[in-house]
């Protein structure tokens, strides 16, 4: 357990006498706050259940439709289910009109307003909801910023402005972008950073201590998916490490940032040791999440835990994904036939709203992959960068049939080059996966220029760092390119 439990207990006794609110109406109260370490412990029902309590014994407090709002949130992440969603999004005006009710000389008033909007934006984006997004991010935007002028020193306000402007200052060209601009809102990425960065470290100091796991939350969310910050395993695991053991949002965060990294070893072992047990919310994508992990050295006995996930997952997402993990397991085994059966499963199961599940689609509607490039993209993305180059070592690009497998080849040699610092081959492999592949609907010859750009700017030849970034910008049509794109942006704003 985390050496931060007796501070924890400190404060929740300290909540008893002096509670965070400033106000009777807006009253985060111990049980309040225990409630919301519940919830971000991902023990649901036991925070629905000290909610429920409060609500009764204190039916005018108006933290409690925003706790309620947490708990909505975590349950909709956790099951993915778009049916779920459609059914609690029902709830959103009811809670905002009763905080409305509430004191609004209280810092809560307008930051749970605020809480609430950008909660159901988040999600509602992974629904293809832009236009009702947009409108939420500009409403919590508006609302924190006011709340910052009306109350300086609530820090808190610093967490949803920080991870606004991060998302806004970093989003790709697409529907949500443009109608945002068209509402007048625009981030900064390093601001959004930054203000994270330093709530992260200054809050367990502070009297906002309870609320370190949720910015932290937000700060790994915003350093592994939105910047891919080259430092988002090493802050990630510093800032999570005073956390309890006892939160499975902690397994989550290390085993995803590690799985992201190069750190498979270390991912697998987290979700072997996860807290177990009928107080935790089911969190079927954990399964998903270790299956690809084992997957990425090759072990084969994956095969259960994605069979795991696509028994218990009620939700919309990975679905398309794990049949195509399902599929390489079996080709990798020399069973075409079942490889063939997964691949109609990947086009007729699940949906596309997510990326992964967008690039398992097309991947499924295209020729089998070369076994030798498959099990070197598995053990590059586990870290295992020496046994992924042995497998190429030998191998000659005439060697691969012209178009996606030797652009693949190009692609795939370079990535690992350029991990074991090998940049010149890596350059020169990267070029020609451009040259090769410039022109298919693959992602190869666009991240390869993506990883150009990356090498230059950090020898600090900005010329050519930018060159790079416009060029892989300016290649439309393929794999990831939203991922891609928003990337080679960054880049090139870093060098502004």
């Amino acid at each position: 357990m985390s050496n931060s439990l007796p501070l924890r207990s400190f404060l929740i006794a300290m909540f008893l006498v002096f509670p965070l609110s400033l106000s009777a109406n807006f009253d985060f109260n111990a049980n309040c706050l225990k409630a919301y370490q519940n919830i971000f412990e991902l023990k649901l029902g036991t925070a629905r259940q000290l909610i429920a309590a409060e609500k009764k014994t204190n039916p005018k407090n108006a933290i409690v439709p925003l706790l309620e709002n947490y708990a909505d949130y975590f349950y909709l992440l956790t099951s993915e289910s778009k049916q779920e969603f459609d059914r609690l999004e029902k709830s959103k005006s009811k809670r905002l009109d009763l905080i409305e009710e509430g004191d609004s000389s209280s810092p809560y008033y307008l930051y749970a307003q605020a809480e609430i909007n950008l909660q159901w934006a988040l999600i509602r984006g992974r629904y293809g909801e832009y236009f009702t997004a947009a409108r939420e991010i500009k409403k919590a935007n508006g609302l924190l910023l006011d709340n910052q002028k009306k109350f300086p020193s609530f820090q808190l306000n610093a967490k949803g402005l920080g991870l606004i402007n991060a998302f806004l200052g970093n989003l790709p060209d697409g529907i949500l972008k443009s109608t945002l601009a068209t509402l007048g809102i625009k981030g900064n990425l390093q601001t959004g950073i930054v203000m994270l960065d330093k709530l992260a470290d200054g809050l367990p100091s502070s009297k906002f201590e309870p609320f370190y796991e949720e910015v932290v939350f937000y700060y790994a969310f915003v350093l592994n998916d939105i910047a891919h910050s080259p430092v988002a395993y090493a802050k990630t695991m510093k800032y999570t490490a005073r956390i309890s053991d006892a939160s499975l949002l902690k397994t989550y965060l290390q085993a995803l940032v590690s799985a992201k990294n190069g750190h498979n070893d270390e991912a697998i072992s987290i979700l072997e040791r996860k807290p177990t047990g009928p107080a935790y919310q089911a969190f079927p994508y954990l399964d998903f999440l270790e299956g690809a992990a084992k997957l990425n050295k090759l072990d084969y006995s994956s095969s259960a835990d994605f069979g795991r996930f696509l028994r218990t997952n009620k939700g919309v997402n990975y679905i398309k994904d794990a049949n195509l993990h399902l599929g390489w397991i079996s080709l990798l085994k020399g069973d075409t036939e079942a490889y063939s059966g997964f691949m109609a499963k990947v086009k007729s199961n699940g949906y596309a709203y997510q990326e992964k599940d967008k690039q398992a689609f097309n991947e499924a509607n295209e020729a089998m992959p070369n076994k030798s490039l498959l099990k070197a993209r598995l053990l590059f993305d586990g870290g295992y960068h020496d046994k992924a180059l042995d497998l190429l070592w030998d191998a000659k690009p005439e060697g691969f049939s012209a178009g996606r497998d030797r652009t693949e080849f190009y692609y795939r040699r370079g990535r690992i080059n350029d991990e074991l610092n090998k940049e010149d081959a890596a350059l020169s492999d990267y070029q020609n996966a451009i040259n090769s592949g410039k022109g298919l609907r693959y992602y190869f010859a666009a991240n390869a220029a993506l990883q150009i750009g990356k090498i230059y700017e950090n020898k600090k030849n900005y010329a050519k760092a930018r060159q790079a970034y416009n060029l892989a910008i300016q290649m439309k049509n393929h794999d990831y390119e939203s991922s891609i794109e928003t990337q080679a942006k960054a880049g090139l704003n870093r060098m502004k």
